[in-house]
């Protein structure tokens, strides 16, 4: 019967969401039933919704047919609460809509964007985003709304409840209500005359049973959100302000929010920090109890964050301090503390924010003599100076993947949370520790806001054995009976209530507030469809069921070593140590990177679905279920990963997705395979096949000459559609080759360092080996280029106004990086090209003695990877570094843009080429939410539709900012910037050519 109901939807929903947003296969369900938590449900179907009408529509119609729904934005919850077996209706990538009033003091958001991005734009106006929870570079409004996730900062002062204005809703009947519209409200007024009724009872029955609404207030002055939130019934009398305020930490259990209208913050400008370092854990305890009672003539509080870290989180990032105090334990040095005994040692992270330098020194001098009340390990010293005071917070951000790093395969990395009144901090944090070392979790620790009383702990978890799903279990009891009975504090604080502590909700909070609850869901959800077994759950065990299973990936790091010793791959043993996907605990925080993620798959799906597969293949119990999901992996998971590793970048453990796809092309290519003697012939004669290359462009620019732009695109679209050959597109190059007497006019100086480059009345001092990338060899200028000499010739001349002799190594014909081989998975053949251009480079340098140049980012990025003996560099970079004080520098006020690669942010290049365009033009443009283009390589021609995805949210910019030129450093990607931005884009060595004259020397 239900199947038939998921069929019946299933046709219904067709009629008005295209197919290509509905997943019902195999793959994808099961790359959509995890989030950040450890639990995991697969949904019978993944819809991703585009705006309120769908959303509408399908709630009408799930409810028509009694079908639970569960709403997602990014995924990262915790807690269980953006899973189902059911329908999962995604908002994420089509809700990224906003507007700033006029006076910045509001954002109106729809769910669908990060958290981060809420601060980049309102950062030009002194404002940001007042909920910071630590995913918030990765967490989508949505989700930080629904669950009520706050931060180191925001405590319950500024959270979502406290700051939200209106909100737009979908109730489950597909009723939109906009609480901030007195149309909508008017409207609803009549429509749900019942509904608004009923929650002025609920509202006035709380009010007149005193004891519950004083509870009330007593649970909400520390940071909770176990169950729904009780608070708007005490705070508003406006029944639409309740309805707005219930949405806030409901976790999807109450209606769909479509938008909402939220007060920003004033982002104090002038900042400190200390790290504080105490000899136990009571003492750090009651120095934080103390320091918030510390406020200004305004009330203000003067310290604005206090992370404490126990001596676990220490000890798991190395802190120096720590080390330095374990020392002198061991050596019995330091009075009052037992030999030995590093237990104690305890830090707290503070900092204090002020609107003046006078204000901030105010306020330090102020925590200073509240804390000569305190005994320090080490005397307190603020620095207001950031690249002093951002080392402190990488160490509170380095305790997670520390611990998480350090975790048994096949476990995974729990963090619990927690909150307790500040009153009772010293005793129930020392309590705290000593429980969860009774369970037998040695490698716990124990941090977070200790300022709001509220802290999280980690734990590295198997649940493999019922013995260890029992010690999980008998852990959560202990800490339900000190949190709720002893100190009656909140069993979630800000990572919401999920199935995680639903059977725990009536116990902390007791049956008059549980029974409000109830209420309000049964009003909203009377069928009780939108996200079941979230914050209500008559399971007592549902906490400890449904589990996400973390089987070991086949290409592990022993596997991964063998390969390499199998395929004498040296960047297999250089990676074996990051790449690391075993350790990866599916918390989404790579997404933000991942170029794919809402296009075909994310870089955290394609993990999961690799695990599943590796569990198949070892387990051998269903091997039709595995054929079909390596069958629909390929072109989601295998050919559409652009393989750049950008999700590395955001990744807590630094895993690095498409080193893991590399591996997977290799395993599809054994040595032998007809694939793999191709790539193989293709590297013993690439002078050759590289001349064959060349005719081709030719007779492509021919036909485009022949017959026109738009006759050209269709033929070449028709028949890349009907035989998958790759596509052509006006932005494609002209053949090219260097000629040979420009390298024989260099040639000699491999022999004779005398010699001197002829055509240049600039005298020479300077020595460089310039390696032309095997693209810029081979490919010149497109038909319509802006500029009229081809990169190569071009970055002749820029060197030699610059005044330095250039050096060309032997062969170069022959040499690749590897890089083509690596993106293929022939990782052995990438590095044996590396190592014959190692060769080469070495003697063209005279062992490293001068400096080598590759013109193409990508490239160098491989090389430097793989070559450590010489210094490396790409355009921008050796430009700066080198050619800034041999050159004059005019900038011109034409605006121009700048697309930073994936290999340059990598490298940590970006702020570099920036710097180098601004010498350049009065007004950069660097596009915002432009990260890998995805060309990788040579897949922009042959999966076009990546590039395009990619590249979705850059022509917009580039039409509204009036810029008719773009720069990068890379060939490929400067071919899609073209194609998908309507201007031309080159490299930024033209640029630096054009505004730059030869300093006198």
């Amino acid at each position: 019967m239900k199947e038939q109901s998921y069929m019946a939807f299933l046709q219904e929903a067709k009629r008005f969401i295209p197919q290509e947003r509905i997943y019902t296969d195999e793959l994808r369900r099961l790359a959509w039933g995890t989030d950040a938590g450890f639990y995991r449900l697969i949904p019978q179907i993944v819809i991703r919704s585009k705006d309120e009408d769908e959303v509408s529509q399908l709630l009408k119609l799930a409810s028509r047919h009694g079908l639970p729904v569960t709403f997602r934005a990014a995924g990262t919850s915790l807690s269980g609460q953006a899973i189902s077996d059911s329908i999962l209706i995604v908002a994420g990538k089509n809700w990224e809509k906003y507007s700033i009033s006029a006076d910045h003091e509001q954002i109106t958001l729809q769910p669908g964007i990060i958290g981060q991005r809420v601060n980049e734009l309102l950062a030009p106006y002194g404002r940001k985003f007042a909920p910071d929870p630590a995913s918030v570079k990765s967490a989508m409004v949505g989700g930080i709304v629904m669950n009520n996730a706050s931060g180191m900062n925001c405590g319950t002062h500024a959270n979502s409840d406290k700051v939200l204005v209106s909100a737009r809703i979908i109730l489950m009947d597909g009723t939109l209500l906009d609480t901030g519209n007195p149309v909508s409200r008017a409207s609803f007024e009549v429509s749900h005359r019942d509904f608004i009724r009923r929650i002025c009872e609920l509202r006035d029955e709380i009010r007149t049973n005193e004891k519950l609404a004083e509870r009330i207030r007593y649970k909400y002055s520390i940071k909770n959100v176990t169950g729904l939130n009780l608070l708007p019934f005490v705070r508003f009398d406006d029944p639409f302000e309740i309805i707005a305020h219930l949405m806030v930490g409901s976790e999807g259990t109450l209606a769909f929010l479509s938008e909402v209208t939220m007060k920003t913050e004033y982002d104090y400008p002038y900042k400190a920090s200390a790290m504080l370092y105490f000899k136990t854990i009571k003492e750090a305890s009651r120095a934080v109890v103390a320091m918030k009672k510390l406020v200004d003539e305004t009330g203000e509080w003067t310290v604005k964050g206090a992370e404490m870290l126990d001596y676990k989180s220490l000890s798991s990032v190395n802190d120096p301090v720590f080390l330095k105090y374990k020392g002198e334990v061991a050596s019995s040095a330091l009075p009052g503390v037992e030999p030995g005994d590093e237990t104690g040692l305890t830090a707290v992270l503070t900092e204090t924010k002020a609107r003046t330098p006078e204000e901030l020194q105010q306020n330090i001098s102020a925590i200073e003599a509240c804390l000569q009340a305190f005994t320090t390990y080490i005397p307190v010293r603020f620095t207001d100076r950031p690249e002093e005071y951002s080392k402190y917070w990488a160490i509170r951000s380095g305790i997670f993947p520390s611990v998480g790093g350090t975790r048994q395969p096949g476990t995974t990395c729990l963090i619990e949370d927690i909150a307790f009144h500040i009153e009772d901090l010293p005793e129930a944090t020392a309590e705290l520790q000593q429980l969860i070392a009774r369970h037998g979790y040695d490698d716990a620790c124990i941090y977070g806001h200790a300022l709001e009383g509220n802290y999280h702990f980690i734990i590295n978890q198997s649940f493999s054995t019922q013995a260890e799903v029992k010690r999980y279990e008998d852990l959560m009891n202990d800490i339900k009976t000190l949190v709720v009975d002893k100190y009656d504090g909140s069993l979630k604080a800000e990572h919401g209530t999920g199935r995680n502590m639903a059977p725990f909700v009536r116990h902390e909070w007791g049956d008059d507030a549980y029974k409000a609850m109830k209420a309000v869901k049964e009003l909203f959800d009377p069928q009780g469809l939108l996200n079941p077994g979230v914050i209500f759950n008559d399971d007592p065990q549902c906490h400890i069921k449904n589990f996400k299973p973390l089987p070991l990936l086949v290409m592990s790091d022993k596997r991964h070593a063998t390969n390499a010793m199998q395929h004498d791959s040296a960047t297999l043993v250089a990676r074996s140590s990051s790449l690391v996907a075993d350790k990866c605990i599916e918390c989404g925080f790579c997404e933000v990177n991942c170029l794919s993620c809402g296009f075909t798959l994310s870089s955290r799906q394609r993990i999961v679905l690799q695990r599943e597969i590796s569990r198949l293949k070892q387990s051998g119990e269903d091997p039709t279920r595995l054929a079909l999901l390596e069958k629909q992996y390929r072109y989601p998971g295998n050919q559409t990963c652009a393989g750049d590793g950008l999700c590395s970048m955001s990744c807590p453990m630094g895993i690095n997705t498409g080193d893991l796809t590399h591996i997977i092309r290799q395993e599809a290519l054994p040595k032998g395979s007809l694939g793999y003697k191709a790539g193989d012939f293709v590297a013993n004669h690439f002078a050759g096949i590289k001349s064959t290359l060349r005719p081709i462009l030719s007779l492509a620019n021919f036909s485009h000459s022949l017959l026109g732009t738009k006759a050209m695109s269709n033929i070449t679209k028709g028949l890349h559609n009907a035989l998958g050959i790759p596509l052509w597109t006006p932005a494609m190059p002209k053949s090219y080759q260097l000629q040979a007497t420009e390298l024989q006019a260099t040639s000699t100086m491999q022999h004779n360092s005398a010699a001197l480059v002829t055509r240049s009345s600039v005298t020479r001092n300077y020595k460089v080996v310039y390696f032309p990338s095997c693209i810029n060899q081979t490919m010149g200028l497109a038909k319509k280029s802006p500029v009229e000499q081809p990169l190569v010739n071009k970055m002749v001349s820029l060197l030699q106004k610059a005044g330095y002799e250039i050096i060309f190594p032997k062969d170069m014909d022959k040499l690749c990086c590897g890089t083509i081989w690596e993106s293929k998975g022939m990782l052995d053949i990438a590095d044996r090209k590396t190592a014959e251009l190692e060769a080469a480079l070495w003697e063209a340098s005279e062992q490293g003695k001068y400096p080598v140049l590759c013109d193409q980012s990508p490239c160098l990025h491989r090389m430097r990877e793989c070559i450590k003996k010489m210094k490396l560099y790409e355009p921008a970079e050796f430009i700066y570094t080198f050619l800034r004080d041999k050159l004059i520098f005019t900038p011109i006020n034409r605006p121009v843009a700048i697309h930073i690669t994936c290999s340059m942010r990598k490298m940590g290049l970006a702020d570099t080429i920036i710097a180098l365009a601004r010498l350049c033009s009065s007004k950069v443009i660097v596009p915002e939410e432009v990260g890998c283009c995805g060309f990788a390589g040579d897949r922009g021609f042959t999966y076009p539709e990546l590039n395009s995805y990619a590249l979705r949210k850059l022509r917009p910019q580039i039409e509204a900012s009036g810029v008719s030129i773009g720069y990068s450093n890379s060939r490929t990607c400067e071919i899609g910037l073209t194609t998908n931005s309507g201007i031309p884009y080159v490299s930024i060595a033209y640029l630096v050519d054009e505004c730059t004259k030869a300093a006198d020397n």
